[in-house]
């Protein structure tokens, strides 16, 4: 009844999805391996790896989520923001909008700032909010696909690292094709996308996040499992994570030498990646 799938070949220009490149169809053409096969979780160390270096960072969480870039995105916010949290974010193109939506959709107090579209901010505009409102999260784009400019992000990730305030950075348009120094620009937690700059098809986003912000994972983790101090664990359901797929603290057991299974892998995708 139906004919063998035979899309049509394009020059693709937008800014994403792009063309991918043949070594990364290659690779999604080669055989499935179980996600507990010892040769599949060795090509998961190298990924990691192999991301590390693509955010220039030491961290040792270095991971994709399985999904879309947004789906990256809202894993980090829902995984950090607690109810009343107050985060602070700078719009200077569509995708600030995109982070405040999410944010609020967790229950955050969300403050934000603005710039005309195509502009970006000068940096001392944003630190002197951040010691105005003291955020518990700032989070702010690196490259606005809807503009095509870049935030400089270094004095900000200093600020924040001054005032203990996580810095979020949604790095999806920039990561793999200019520089995105996430340890020198001390960003705590940091999200690109595959179907940009890395040539590789939309359905994994690529996180790395630094101790600061596996603390609190590891807090609200203990609130979910009933072993947090009794004034946290008072706070119960408020507190936990509300997400089961998008918890990065249960992820996180997933991609250590744990293995403890959370979702079936997409293995062809990380091939890929």
């Amino acid at each position: 009844m139906f004919k063998e799938l035979s899309p049509s070949l394009r020059t693709i220009l937008t800014p994403g999805p792009v063309e991918a490149d043949p070594r990364v169809l290659r690779a999604m053409s080669t055989p499935i391996l179980g996600q507990f096969d010892p040769e599949f979780t060795h090509i998961m160390n190298q990924t990691m790896q192999m991301l590390r270096k693509l955010f220039q960072t030491e961290n040792e969480w270095c991971y994709p989520i399985d999904g879309t870039s947004r789906a990256g995105i809202e894993a980090v916010l829902c995984s950090l923001i607690e109810p009343g949290d107050l985060v602070l974010v700078p719009i200077y193109g569509r995708f600030g909008h995109l982070l405040v939506e999410i944010a609020e959709r967790y229950g955050a107090q969300v403050a934000t700032m603005e710039t005309d579209w195509g502009e970006v901010f000068a940096p001392e505009q944003v630190i002197a909010e951040i010691k105005r409102i003291r955020p518990k999260i700032v989070a702010m784009v690196h490259g606005e696909t809807s503009t095509g400019r870049i935030q400089p992000l270094q004095e900000i990730g200093e600020a924040c690292r001054m005032q203990d305030v996580l810095f979020v950075v949604d790095a999806v348009a920039t990561i793999g094709g200019t520089q995105v120094k996430v340890d020198e620009w001390k960003i705590d937690a940091c999200i690109g996308g595959t179907q940009k700059c890395l040539s590789i098809p939309s359905g994994m986003a690529p996180i790395t996040f630094n101790e600061r912000v596996e603390t609190v994972l590891r807090q609200r983790k203990k609130i979910e499992r009933g072993l947090a101090e009794p004034q946290a664990a008072s706070l119960g359901q408020e507190r936990m994570i509300r997400s089961n797929y998008f918890d990065l603290s249960q992820l996180m057991d997933y991609w250590s030498p744990t293995r403890l299974n959370h979702h079936t892998e997409a293995t062809t995708m990380l091939y890929a990646l």
